[in-house]
């Protein structure tokens, strides 16, 4: 898996020894009296040592003076995650039905299957009113989840998923165009980092935003360079997950900007191809108002099921007549893979999914494929999604032991 760094062991801050800021004085004495008859360049030669042993003593114990990102990688490892949907995102879920869909039991359970990480998605609604204000329930339930990850193992990834600006499903997205709508999602981050920056670097990341949608992907990368800007001032080591531009794409990864010198950046993609057979039937989507029958591996749409459809349909659907198997997930997932190959970083896919709304076999199927490429580059991963429209148990907790298994056997 990918990890973003290092040996991908945990570390409990908490047992490791304390270096303070400042090294100690270390007071060298020389001895007033010498041996007898010692040579004068013998004496003068333990004296050069002793200081040569308090010099290196205090560079070894001083603080480091690299610049924001440099040096080593953090030991922030993920594998195998899923998304934890519809809590603090896309839900008007609040009090107590919000506080029950998502807490200790659920992390525990998922630790327990074998998962490592969560990515939890969080709006900027649910966090902060539209004076900015802070929701104190929202960030509990927030430090809670983060508490239950820390306490069973798993790590987790902090996603901005939709801010009141920019919506990836929305026509109009005034984060490119307004600069007050630009202050305000920095704002958005100033807070989390201040609020979050205490916690490990080894047990949480930050993923500045989900999808981005710029018609110019010069917007994302240079508003995305003033956020990373950010957060290294006050967390320099502090793993941060890269998306690419128009939805995480795999095919706009050469547009992508990568902080050079910076080891602790994780690009990260979506993946939901071939879209007529992960949507199937999703009100949500263009494709999903297809209702015929879909197939995988193969042609997920045949020509002959495409007659009687209106022709923007016909149009949506056209992409998906081609043959898709395994190997063409492979040739896909090119971009990313030579961004990689480009700056030594690992990548993370980290949403994929298929409803349920296909035949079983085939859905299977494709998520044995997708796992078996990804894990093949040591790409880490999160399905979306735990518990919805995809997920990996139902509304009511029943869990889907045959995709369980597929995921992690």
């Amino acid at each position: 898996m990918a990890t973003c760094c290092g040996d991908g062991r945990r570390r409990d801050p908490r047992k490791e020894r304390e270096v303070s800021e400042k090294p100690p004085v270390v007071k060298a004495r020389v001895s007033q009296g010498t041996e007898a008859g010692a040579p004068w360049h013998l004496e003068l030669g333990r004296v050069l040592n002793t200081l040569l042993v308090v010099a290196t003593s205090t560079a070894l114990l001083a603080p480091s003076t690299l610049p924001a990102g440099e040096g080593h990688p953090t030991a922030f490892s993920v594998r195998r995650g899923t998304n934890i949907s519809h809590w603090l995102s896309q839900s008007k879920r609040r009090g107590e039905e919000r506080r029950q869909w998502f807490g200790v039991e659920d992390v525990k359970r998922l630790a327990a299957l074998g998962f490592d990480h969560v990515r939890i998605p969080v709006d900027e609604e649910q966090l902060w009113d539209e004076q900015g204000r802070p929701d104190a329930e929202a960030f509990a339930l927030l430090d809670g989840a983060l508490d239950a990850c820390r306490q069973s193992g798993l790590r987790a990834i902090v996603d901005l998923h939709i801010v009141r600006s920019h919506h990836f499903n929305e026509k109009v997205r005034p984060l490119w165009t307004e600069p007050a709508a630009q202050e305000r999602f920095l704002a958005c981050w100033r807070d989390l980092s201040s609020r979050l920056r205490a916690r490990s670097v080894s047990d949480v990341a930050y993923e500045p935003m989900n999808e981005p949608v710029a018609d110019d992907p010069e917007l994302w990368n240079r508003l995305v360079e003033r956020v990373i800007h950010q957060v290294r001032e006050a967390e320099p080591t502090r793993v941060i997950v890269l998306g690419s531009n128009r939805w995480q794409s795999v095919d706009t990864f050469a547009d992508l900007r990568v902080p050079s010198g910076d080891p602790n950046i994780l690009p990260s993609f979506h993946f939901y191809t071939p879209m007529a057979l992960t949507h199937h039937g999703a009100s949500w989507t263009k494709v999903g108002e297809y209702k015929g029958p879909v197939r995988y591996p193969g042609r997920t749409v045949d020509e002959k099921d495409l007659a009687d459809l209106a022709p923007d349909l016909v149009r949506a659907l056209r992409g998906d007549t081609r043959p898709f198997d395994k190997d063409e997930m492979e040739r896909r997932l090119a971009g990313p893979l030579a961004l990689a190959k480009k700056t030594g970083l690992r990548l993370y896919c980290g949403e994929w999914g298929c409803l349920p709304s296909v035949p079983r076999s085939d859905r299977l199927r494709w998520y044995a494929d997708l796992r078996a490429v990804l894990e093949g580059h040591d790409i880490g991963w999160a399905t979306w999604d735990y518990k919805g429209g995809f997920g990996i148990v139902d509304n009511d907790g029943h869990e889907d032991r045959g995709l369980i298994d597929t995921l992690l056997k």
